[in-house]
């Protein structure tokens, strides 16, 4: 993992070449870990590690760079999707000029009243 691409992990502040790891000692490092059993205590400790919550959790996950990598590209793919939906409803409605440049707006107002036309020759 890099925290910037134009500078290398070795030539971080604190050190570390290894970023995972270092967020994970701060991670681990953030908990209060409760002190061992001392021998002869006669009761088992367990470890008492926080629970995250759901939101916790989730933002956890968003927060790595592999999972924003693949969001992006997730929101690519659907940008394109979205605009070839809308350039294929371009060439269904009818313009003058017939290549005139428009706006996703005034497509979706010119197929309402295109659709709204074809209602009205059919009732006809």
């Amino acid at each position: 993992m890099m925290l910037c691409p134009d500078r290398p992990e070795s030539d971080l502040p604190w050190g570390e070449s290894d970023t995972e790891t270092l967020l994970d000692t701060f991670n681990v490092q953030s908990w209060s870990m409760p002190a061992e059993p001392k021998e002869g205590d006669g009761q088992a400790h367990s470890v008492n590690l926080p629970t995250l919550s759901r939101e916790e959790k989730r933002r956890r996950r968003r927060a790595t760079a592999k999972y924003r990598c693949a969001h992006a590209t997730r929101e690519r793919v659907r940008v394109v999707s979205f605009n070839r939906a809308f350039s294929e409803l371009r060439k269904l409605l009818p313009t003058l000029p017939p290549d005139k440049k428009l706006s996703k707006i005034e497509i979706l107002r010119l197929a309402i009243c295109y659709i709204s036309y074809l209602n009205h020759v059919l009732d006809v």
